[in-house]
């Protein structure tokens, strides 16, 4: 067998055992509470009803916004904007489908760590936080920044 072949067979050997992690993630606990919670905020009259008042509130707030502060309807439109948003999340369904949405994506963060980890110490995983987890810039420097 040439090294042409080796890493062929390795690369199949990778992307079936890809496919598998794949499968148990699909099945796991975090995807059937997401779905289910998903399913449940898409079906709620509600929500859809609390989604076209934020997006409303949305836009009118994101015309004054072009010109700042400086609008006089700037204020208004934004505590019309963070109000609608309030609704929106204070909805039951809605609530629970965020959660389950974050509890989802620490899963799928923990096993992107875990695969780029076992490859290097310094590679780069995203993430949804904002705020680096590992040193001053999230690790992906030599140590000259922490």
């Amino acid at each position: 067998m040439n090294m042409t072949e080796t890493q062929s067979l390795d690369m199949a050997q990778v992307l079936l055992q890809a496919y598998e992690v794949g499968d148990m993630i699909n099945s796991s606990a975090e995807v059937a509470d997401y779905l289910y919670w998903k399913n449940a905020v898409d079906g709620d009259p509600e929500v859809k009803s609390a989604m076209q008042a934020f997006a409303k509130a949305k836009e009118t707030f994101e015309d004054c916004q072009r010109f700042g502060h400086y609008h006089p309807d700037y204020h208004a439109a934004l505590d019309a904007a963070n109000l609608a948003q309030e609704r929106l999340d204070a909805i039951e369904s809605v609530r629970h489908f965020k959660e389950a949405e974050a509890r989802l994506d620490e899963l799928l963060l923990h096993v992107s760590e875990t695969i780029a980890y076992s490859v290097s110490d310094t590679i780069k995983v995203p993430s949804n936080n904002p705020l680096p987890s590992k040193g001053g810039c999230g690790g992906n420097c030599n140590g000259g920044c922490g």
